[in-house]
């Protein structure tokens, strides 16, 4: 079984793209590593995902790619396929999760209380996402997990941003934050990938 911690540890924000023209895959992928971002969570939520995804695994090797949003162990599948390096769902069940560890990669599974904590735990994973992290219970939460549970460590995903991702950081708990405020759609849109890079710095900033 593939150990997620380490993804964890590659910046302390992965940027959560979803990117509606594979044409934009790669600028955008190589945007973020000009502003030192090195890894990225493509989303399954387009049609055209698995391309853009693909594109950037043989395209920009320096950036560590995984796939988002997996709903199933077909997506799974296809995005392994695709060239995804880790996968993350926004939740789990014990088939889902059953399957993925299958595929031998990192795994960051989806959770949002204290319960789904402990069934993941008893896969033997210790790196979790939190999601929706915001409405879920936000900071306070996420430290009150960690008195009984100190030893998972999470990725919060879910209405973070600049201002408020270093609340989160400050945990011992947390190892790094999700956010899609660094791949703006507007940004994306119009080619404006200099903003873009100017997000990534920033955000890189936050584990100085």
């Amino acid at each position: 079984m593939a150990d997620a911690t380490s993804v964890l540890h590659v910046s302390p924000v992965i940027p959560v793209v979803t990117i509606d023209d594979p044409q934009h895959a790669v600028p955008v992928a190589r945007a973020l590593a000009d502003g030192g971002i090195r890894i990225i969570e493509l989303t399954l939520r387009t049609d055209s995902a698995l391309t853009s995804l693909k594109l950037i695994a043989n395209e920009v090797p320096d950036i560590l790619v995984g796939a988002g949003t997996i709903l199933t162990p077909g997506q799974a599948d296809a995005a392994v396929a695709a060239g995804a390096q880790f996968l993350v769902s926004p939740g789990v069940t014990p088939a889902l999760l059953g399957h993925m560890l299958s595929l031998d990669i990192p795994v960051l599974p989806g959770v949002a209380t204290v319960g789904e904590v402990m069934a993941v735990l008893e896969s033997g994973l210790e790196a979790m996402k939190f999601f929706p992290a915001g409405p879920a219970g936000g900071p306070a939460y996420l430290a009150a997990i960690g008195a009984p549970i100190p030893h998972v460590q999470f990725c919060p995903t879910g209405g973070i941003s600049l201002a408020t991702a270093p609340d989160y950081l400050s945990l011992t708990n947390v190892q790094c934050v999700g956010g899609s405020w660094l791949t703006p759609r507007a940004a994306v849109e119009s080619g404006n990938w200099q903003q873009i890079t100017e997000l990534a710095r920033q955000a890189s900033a936050l584990g100085i």
